[in-house]
């Protein structure tokens, strides 16, 4: 054989079999990514609860849910991005369509969390945040929820600041009922439980003495001695809370209501 012609052969049958596929070869397995545990969803979904973006959290903690239906975290968390969508709604009807989205994943909660003081008074803060957009049979009917929800939630830790604010407001809100109010609501609606502008300001000490650097317990304490006819005193607290820094979603509406108690006064 004409040595060229084998040399030709021999490169060109390398040239082949270096271009031709492998198949004989061990493929290399692919890399599966596990599917994320509802730990680390919550955790991804923090990042924008955090940020007061409702709609991106949810998209974590809507698969955290899938994974663990039974989670007290997952579905208080839940539960709190409908309201901060219900504060964000134009309307009055999709303000309640969220807040009964979020009360379900707030009972939910209370259900799966029979001992977690936060997953108990989840119930009072949603029917809280839907309780000026109801009507006055639904109002009547929530009124002695939220104390049963806050209520709950002390016997489990007599030290959460944000179940004396609420308990401060419910009172302070029955105080203002007149009796012949309370009496045409007891005859339609059903009776209503009493509360008392004392017991609110109580209350809403013991919410600033465990923690005074929320400025919803100001605003709250202002309006209880403004409906006590104690100017001064409204003033003093109301003014403190609106030169306090936003923290939370609902510092701005917080500071409004205060902005509003504050005209009253003069």
């Amino acid at each position: 054989m004409n040595t060229r012609l084998f040399l030709h052969f021999f490169r060109a049958a390398g040239v082949a079999l270096l271009s031709f596929p492998a198949f004989a070869a061990d493929p290399s397995p692919a890399t599966v990514t596990p599917p994320a545990t509802a730990e680390e969803l919550i955790k991804k979904g923090a990042e924008f609860d955090d940020r007061f973006d409702a709609k991106d959290a949810l998209q974590y903690y809507d698969q955290a849910e899938k994974l663990d239906p039974k989670n007290a975290e997952v579905l208080l968390r839940i539960a709190r991005q409908y309201r901060y969508m219900l504060a964000d709604a134009s309307s009055k009807a999709e303000k309640l369509r969220l807040g009964h989205i979020a009360l379900g994943y707030s009972e939910r909660a209370a259900a799966a969390g029979p001992k977690d003081p936060e997953a108990q008074l989840s119930i009072a803060i949603t029917l809280g945040k839907m309780l000026p957009y109801m009507n006055s049979k639904d109002q009547v009917a929530a009124t002695p929820r939220i104390k049963e929800s806050v209520d709950k939630a002390l016997a489990l830790d007599p030290r959460d600041d944000t179940a004396w604010d609420i308990l401060g407001r419910w009172n302070r809100v029955l105080a203002d009922i007149s009796g012949l109010k309370r009496l045409l609501a007891g005859a339609v609606y059903g009776k209503l439980p009493k509360g008392s502008n004392e017991e609110a300001e109580a209350c809403l000490h013991k919410a600033i003495a465990l923690n005074p650097h929320r400025l919803m317990h100001y605003v709250e304490l202002g309006r209880v001695y403004a409906q006590m006819g104690r100017k001064d005193d409204a003033r003093r607290c109301i003014d403190k809370a609106l030169s306090m820094p936003n923290r939370e979603k609902d510092d701005p509406e917080t500071k409004e209501r205060g902005r509003e108690a504050l005209a009253k006064l003069k």
